[in-house]
């Protein structure tokens, strides 16, 4: 590389391709003898130009706006190549150019970034994962044109106040067909895609600064509802007239002993079941939101489910572990399951896998270094999420405290 440099700066107005005797003026930048012409989107009169001077001639409000504007050009292109040279980066007329039309690393905007990580997440997230940076997106624009003024900012205007700002403005949206307005956690899961985002492109270096360097997520503790052993007792002792209910019981059930959620249950098949050293069975799968293995030793309730559908006709046509049903008439159909037992809680799928991790495992003195690796956290922090104490594990510790010291 060259440790010195030869530029220059040249304003020229293109008479041969002149329109109504107005031709478009140039900026010409020459680096060690290579040029790159810009377009200033600005026409002079041919009369007015003086091509020696290369200046606009006259006296005129006309001509003094245009040499200020050439004066202004000239005076940020010369900055552009000092700042290149104070940090010994390559300098070519054409960087040069880049850094001054706005089309160079240094000068991405928001919506380069959204475009730019929407293609990077195509084939590598899931179709919910996507759509939820879809919403956020659809956010952060409407937040631009109401509160900004404008429909796209450089990301080097991002910066703190930016990101309170679109909290505050997320805190007041409240969105179609929902009962309130957004929550406090909703709020920091838009944020934090945003960051996401914003940390790819200061990985990418198209960010000097992280803007979410001092920034902290707010989330609101919320207790995540399971089932109690007697709830669980009931549930599973209740008799259904239904066929369609049963099934449904069942495979509530399957992932309270098991902790596997919903998608990975319907992706099984008697591929997943095996033989481990112990000689029992086990499951072994992959989780398909973190791609990560999980392997889950079968307990005798687990087992029986399994063997209950072995020979079934919905398993049969499908050749899955268990009987397929969508999720949306999965968690409808819950909502009957509970009143006939008399489960006053929002019955959902997911809760499944909280009772496996509370009222299964925890509870019954399981480590939650274990509970995790049979969820397929890939950091112990989320189990502790779903890790609750219960008032009978806080009696059972108790008790033996009391002996120990009595």
């Amino acid at each position: 590389m060259r440790s010195t440099n030869t530029f220059s700066i040249l304003f020229w107005a293109d008479q041969k391709n002149a329109t109504n005797n107005e031709a478009l003026v140039y900026a010409r930048i020459t680096v060690n003898q290579k040029r790159a012409n810009i377009s200033l989107k600005r026409r002079v009169p041919i009369k007015f130009w003086d091509a020696k001077k290369n200046r606009s001639k006259g006296t005129g409000i006309a001509t003094k706006q245009m040499n200020n504007y050439l004066d202004q050009t000239y005076t940020k292109l010369f900055q552009i190549y000092q700042d290149l040279t104070y940090k010994e980066e390559l300098i070519t007329a054409k960087i040069i150019k880049a850094r001054f039309i706005g089309d160079d690393e240094k000068s991405k905007s928001l919506l380069d970034l959204i475009a730019y990580h929407s293609k990077k997440i195509e084939n590598t997230l899931t179709k919910g994962t996507i759509k939820n940076f879809g919403v956020t997106e659809n956010y952060l624009n409407k937040f631009l044109q109401k509160h900004k003024k404008t429909t796209d900012i450089y990301l080097k205007q991002m910066d703190y106040k930016f990101l309170i700002d679109f909290e505050n403005y997320l805190a007041n949206v409240w969105p179609i067909g929902h009962p309130r307005a957004m929550g406090q956690n909703t709020i920091m899961k838009h944020i934090q895609r945003l960051r996401k985002m914003v940390t790819l492109a200061y990985h990418m270096e198209w960010l000097e600064r992280d803007p979410f360097a001092r920034w902290k997520p707010q989330y609101e503790k919320t207790n995540r509802e399971f089932l109690s052993e007697t709830e669980l007792e009931n549930l599973e002792s209740h008799d259904f007239n239904s066929d369609r209910l049963d099934r449904v019981r069942d495979l509530f059930v399957f992932s309270c002993y098991t902790g596997i959620s919903y998608v990975d249950i319907m992706n099984l098949t008697a591929d997943n079941v095996m033989k481990s050293i112990d000689c029992g069975n086990w499951i072994t799968t992959k989780r398909k939101k973190t791609k990560s293995a999980v392997k889950v030793p079968l307990l005798r309730k687990a087992e029986e489910i399994i063997e209950k559908y072995s020979n079934h006709p919905m398993t049969a046509v499908t050749s899955s572990l268990l009987p397929i049903i969508t999720n949306e008439k999965l968690n409808v159909y819950l909502k009957e399951v509970a009143n006939h037992v008399g489960i006053k809680k929002n019955l959902t799928f997911h809760m499944a896998r909280h009772t496996f991790a509370t009222t299964i495992t925890l509870s019954n003195g399981v480590p939650i270094e274990t509970v995790s690796k049979l969820l397929g956290h890939t950091k112990i922090a989320t189990t502790q999420i779903y890790a609750r104490v219960l008032e009978k594990k806080v009696g059972e510790d108790m008790e033996k405290l009391k002996q120990k010291l009595g």
